[in-house]
């Protein structure tokens, strides 16, 4: 088993509900590497893109990613966006268990909408913002999520506690 667990995917596609019900049944500790980053910067995500910029953004997460891929027993929730980046994706791979959630683009916006944190923490990454956004970072984004799992896993009408059920077995299985 390696000593970290990685989960991949879009927002709102239950890294961090399912990460923290892994962590539980392992008894290790969960990390929220969106959390963490905001922690380190003392503002928020959106605050860092309209002050810094998505690069800026980018090297905080870059950095937050290659802290977290030094503890040990980990059960980690990766930004959306962290497999942008070549390096970061060659951290995943060699560092830990990747683990890819995905879901419809129409389930991650209602997940979205519901979601009372993400309007305000979140930027729109693109002009379109809504559900073409999903849809048009999805598209681009799919190829270095898939390059980048170990497992690849639908969220649409999975339960978190199927899910983690599946990652324990293939990462325990690894």
């Amino acid at each position: 088993m390696h000593p970290r667990l990685y989960l991949i995917g879009y927002r709102g596609t239950g890294k961090t509900t399912v990460g923290q019900r892994v962590a539980e049944r392992l008894r290790c500790t969960f990390v929220d590497a969106d959390v963490l980053l905001e922690h380190r910067a003392g503002k928020s995500i959106a605050e860092i893109f309209a002050i810094e910029g998505e690069p800026g953004f980018r090297d905080r997460e870059a950095a937050v990613l290659a802290f977290l891929s030094q503890q040990p027993q980990h059960v980690i929730a990766t930004g959306g966006g962290v497999i942008l980046r070549p390096s970061n994706r060659e951290i995943l791979r060699t560092t830990g268990f990747v683990a890819w959630l995905d879901a419809k683009p129409e389930t991650i916006w209602q997940r979205m909408v519901t979601d009372p944190t993400t309007a305000g923490r979140r930027p729109n990454l693109t002009a379109r913002g809504g559900p073409d956004e999903v849809r048009e970072l999805l598209k681009s984004r799919e190829p270095l999520y898939r390059e980048t799992a170990n497992l690849h896993l639908d969220t649409d009408i999975a339960s978190p506690e199927s899910l983690a059920d599946r990652i324990l077995d293939a990462w325990t299985g690894s």
